[in-house]
Order: structure tokens, then sequence, then C-alpha cells
């Protein structure tokens, strides 16, 4: 999990260690095993993220077989992005990991899985503590290498009935092929995405859907994968959310 983001700087997701300026950093397991693969040596610049907004860079400064400690010489804070929050069917496991992936590099605030009916008949399908550990390892092998500074938080899987009870307040739309087209509608902070299984969602989840205050919505003609309209509509929710925070004149 690490990356060359910048000016020769290897970046490291490091979410255990308190990042503060002047301080020295304690490299974690994982992280060591980067720095010796990379071949990094005493003297590298290397930038840390805690998934929660904090960049520390700073200089790699001592190097065992068992331990390694950079000296934290600056900190920034990034604020995060307006608030997308994505439903994301149980699916196809591999799927699905490479679809966190593909979250994490667009900036999604949160990751629910949801049980659909037709997600039970999928094998081998994507749910679980261990595959919850996968996921999170995806998101931040990514959030290395997009230069993001906020891994999205992830939710225990669960029942439709669930996840739209555990929702913030905002705009909510669930893609639909029969639904009208998503830039015609106004999209302001917070936003819900939800997306339905491979072969759909069942008219009563789609009725489920639009009783808890969902406007059904298409991307395009077409019927895409699951994974394909998670992160097209992603992207079109984080273009629109851009344009409308984007200070006037800019």
């Amino acid at each position: 999990m690490e990356h060359h983001d910048r000016e020769g700087v290897a970046a490291f997701y490091a979410p255990d260690e308190p990042l503060a300026a002047g301080t020295s950093a304690s490299l974690g397991e994982g992280v060591l095993h980067h720095v010796r693969v990379r071949r990094l040596g005493l003297g590298s610049r290397i930038a840390l993220l805690d998934g929660q907004g904090h960049r520390a860079e700073g200089t790699l400064v001592r190097l065992s077989r068992t331990s390694g400690t950079v000296d934290v010489e600056s900190v920034t804070v990034h604020a995060p992005l307006a608030p997308v929050h994505l439903l994301v069917p149980i699916a196809d496991r591999d799927r699905m990991l490479w679809l966190a992936e593909k979250c994490a590099e667009l900036g999604a605030t949160s990751w629910r899985p949801v049980l659909y009916r037709r997600s039970r008949s999928v094998k081998p399908r994507g749910e679980g503590p261990t595959f919850v550990g996968k996921v999170r390892a995806r998101m931040a092998a990514a959030l290395e290498q997009s230069g993001g500074a906020w891994l999205p938080a992830i939710y225990p899987e669960g029942t439709l009935a669930r996840a739209v009870s555990a929702l913030p307040d905002g705009g909510r739309f669930v893609l639909e092929a029969s639904g009208s087209p998503i830039l015609g509608h106004r999209l302001a902070a917070p936003v819900t995405i939800a997306v339905g299984p491979e072969g759909g969602m069942e008219p009563e989840e789609l009725e489920e859907f639009e009783r808890a205050g969902f406007t059904r919505v298409a991307l395009g003609g077409h019927t895409l994968r699951f994974e394909t309209a998670a992160i097209s509509g992603l992207a079109v929710a984080r273009s629109a959310l851009a344009l409308v925070e984007r200070p006037h004149g800019s």
C-alpha cells in the first residue's frame, strides 16, 4: 500500500499512529513491509495518511528488520469533500473489491452494502468480517495512489430496511434504467446514491426506496453492471457538487 504521489514522496496509509509535526512516528508492520519492498532507505521522504484528513510528511530516520521511524516535519489537514454516500449491492466478491478501490479514488464518503433479494443467489459473494478487511485494504491502497486524504466510512452489511433507516437526510437517488436522467436533478450535499444488484431490483425493493424518499434516476439508455453504475453515479455526483461549491468566478 504505497505510491510515489508527488516529488518522490512515498505515501503510506498509517491509521494507528498519531500524526503531529515535530514528533516521531513509528511504522507499523504493514507499512514497514512496503518500505522494504520499495527498498527505501534512511533519508527517504515519506508521507503518512490516517484516512481522516491528515497527511504527515517527513524523513525516514531509523530502519531495522523489526522497526522504522519517520521524523514528522509537517502535517496538512484536508477538509472532507461534500458528502456522497453509496449503497452498494452485496454481489460478486472480486467485483465488489474492484468497486471499493474506485469508490476511494472518487472520494465516496461512505460504503454501505445491502443484501438484496438477488444478492442471496450470488457465489462467492462479498460479505463477512474477512471481506470487510479486504475492502478496507483495497480502499487504503487506492487512497495512497489517488492522493486523497479521507477513507470512506465502511458500514456493516444489512438489509435494505436497515440501510435506509440509517441514512442521513438529503438528496436520495436510486439508479434505475427506467428513471429520469440524473443530470436533470439538482444535486446538493449530502447525497445518497443507491445501486441495485446484478439482474436488477425487485419491484418491492424499488417501492421501499421510494417510500424512503429516493428518486429513480438513470445514467443512460443501457442497463449497466452494478460496479459501472456505482462509479458513474459517484463521478456525476462529485462533479455536480464541485460545481456547486466552486467559488464564484473561479
